[in-house]
């Protein structure tokens, strides 16, 4: 039989998992566990108005995206020279991004999603794609609904 309880911060630090919490620039707010092992799980809500985060790339871990509520963009590009893909997830899709893949994830307002990272190196593994970030960043809202939604 399993015993549930709710677990202290000091006593998750003993178990080898530390937790934090975030507020972002854009308004998300993040809920992070992260392991001794470099895994990490997230729950990240956005703020009441929508927002791109930071485009970037991982080398050795992998990244899994679900969207519990709402509704988020995708955008993706497995190679510098290459055209970025953009898709919209909705309440139940999700997306594995593997290694070598630059990526970017627009938050539709009042979003939440969980975001689980794993691999080697996971956590210094975390660096920027300023060239998505230039093809991202100017995505509106409405462009994202009206070029790339489901018809």
């Amino acid at each position: 039989m399993s015993h549930s309880r709710e677990m202290t911060a000091e006593e998750a630090s003993r178990e080898g998992v530390k937790t934090y919490y975030e507020q972002m620039a854009n308004g998300e707010k993040k809920y992070k566990m992260l392991g001794d092992d470099g895994s990490y799980y997230c729950r990240t809500a956005a703020s009441s108005e929508g927002a791109w985060q930071n485009s970037h790339v991982h080398h050795q871990v992998t990244e899994h995206y679900f969207v519990q509520s709402g509704w988020i963009a995708y955008a993706a590009c497995a190679e510098k020279d290459q055209a970025a893909s953009v898709s919209i997830l909705k309440a139940g899709d999700h997306v594995i991004v593997p290694p070598g893949v630059q990526h970017n994830v627009y938050m539709a307002p009042h979003s939440v999603i969980h975001t689980i990272k794993f691999g080697a190196n996971t956590a210094g593994d975390w660096h920027a794609s300023p060239e998505l970030d230039q093809f991202t960043r100017n995505l509106t809202e409405s462009e994202l609904l009206g070029r790339f939604a489901e018809r």
